[in-house]
């Protein structure tokens, strides 16, 4: 499992609450789970950043009485300022993914090349 870097961790908190509101440990399990198990999300990252973005103003949270009796939860969702660090951010991996798939197919042709 990789643990994941600052950049990127933004990136895939954002993503996982573009769609709907989410607490905490659905966000963490959200993560791990979308990654297949190559990410290893735990508290100790998580919190942090999720703290960070609501200082940047990206996400915003709410307490939320429990449905099913429960303690309360934290809720975060993305503000319109979060929607749109979201469409960049993803616009910026899209630009490295392309890149990088540009520079290992032409790394595949050179060596198809000299075999």
């Amino acid at each position: 499992m990789t643990p994941l870097k600052s950049g990127t961790l933004d990136l895939a908190l954002l993503s996982a609450l573009e769609l709907q509101p989410r607490y905490g440990l659905d966000i963490m399990h959200h993560v791990n789970a979308r990654s297949g198990g190559l990410f290893d999300l735990r508290e100790g990252s998580l919190y942090p950043a999720l703290h960070r973005l609501v200082k940047s103003g990206w996400i915003e949270s709410e307490w939320q009485e429990s449905t099913t009796g429960g303690a309360p939860r934290k809720y975060y969702q993305l503000t319109d300022s979060g929607h749109a660090a979201l469409g960049a951010k993803k616009a910026e991996w899209n630009k490295l993914r392309g890149a990088l798939d540009s520079l290992l197919l032409t790394e595949r042709l050179l060596i198809g090349r000299l075999a």
